[in-house]
């Protein structure tokens, strides 16, 4: 499975030709608190049933609070047949430490 830090996603979305979908798999209470602009919600609870809305040919970037729920998720969508998903490594807890310290922690 793949994994990214925060530093390396930024610097990614600023050059890549075509952006990752960010994929936040929290609940909405969480992804309200805070999130990353151009992130859909799609809590985790919800991908068994859901997950066919998505294309399993796109690059996904996989976000939860701390990274966990994040890595379950890429595992599911690999073993359904996605090809490309990447494990935001210590999710939006590690986003708002290293790329946005005025983003709200919780």
């Amino acid at each position: 499975m793949q994994q990214m830090s925060p530093s390396e996603l930024r610097d990614y979305l600023t050059q890549a030709a075509t952006a990752p979908t960010l994929l936040d798999v929290r609940e909405p209470w969480e992804y309200q608190h805070c999130h990353i602009d151009g992130s859909q919600l799609l809590p985790m609870g919800q991908i068994p049933t859901a997950y066919q809305d998505l294309n399993p040919e796109d690059e996904i970037v996989v976000i939860c609070h701390h990274g966990v729920r994040s890595q379950q998720v890429c595992g599911f969508l690999a073993r359904v047949g996605f090809k490309n998903v990447i494990n935001l490594s210590g999710g939006i807890d590690a986003w708002a430490r290293e790329v946005d310290p005025h983003m709200p922690t919780y």
